[in-house]
């Protein structure tokens, strides 16, 4: 008897590692610290445009998301939907040339929605502009490791000074968000 949800999938703890759990508290943090700049603001404390709030706003609610799917993994969910789908519809041997084009849009999509976000806090203060980097940054990593290729998924597992560029990649864009919205938080203008 099959006990998985979807194909092989079933939810639980996606990555009940020390670098899983840091990650989670990351965007924990970080969606603090986002929620933090709205609270300033409502405090009268920081001014912000309407383009700049609801930047921070959604920032606040994709950190919430992306830290319940980063232990709860539901993009495997989705990967096993498609494989799934994929084979019942008979498109199965050919995945390789969606998967591909999946690829290659990624950059598109990604400087596509940093563009627009950029021009709608373009006069901003510098801490939201960098909040948009590194949510572009963290935005690629998602998408990319949600194609879960397996060359994809070896070279995210290459290690750079004990750290692998999976964990290097989804913190370091966490850590320039929450430092972006810590520093917002503290900017008057």
């Amino acid at each position: 008897m099959n006990q998985h949800w979807i194909g092989n999938w079933s939810p639980g703890i996606g990555d009940p590692t020390i670098g899983g759990w840091v990650t989670v508290a990351l965007y924990v943090l970080a969606a603090w610290a986002c929620f933090a700049v709205l609270r300033r603001e409502t405090q009268q404390r920081i001014v912000m445009s309407v383009n700049e709030r609801l930047i921070w706003r959604l920032l606040t609610v994709a950190m919430i998301a992306l830290g319940i799917n980063k232990q709860l993994d539901l993009q495997s969910a989705v990967t096993e939907w498609l494989r799934i789908s994929a084979m019942q519809h008979g498109w199965y041997d050919n995945r390789r040339q969606y998967q591909e084009a999946f690829i290659a849009a990624l950059p598109v999509l990604g400087l596509t929605t940093l563009s627009a976000i950029m021009m709608l806090v373009w006069s901003a203060p510098a801490p939201s502009l960098w909040a948009c980097a590194g949510t572009a940054g963290l935005m690629m990593f998602v998408a990319i490791r949600a194609a879960s290729f397996h060359h994809v998924d070896e070279m995210l597992g290459w290690h750079l000074a004990g750290f692998t560029l999976n964990w290097l990649l989804e913190m370091g864009s966490l850590v320039v968000i929450a430092w972006s919205a810590f520093a917002r938080a503290r900017t008057r203008t």
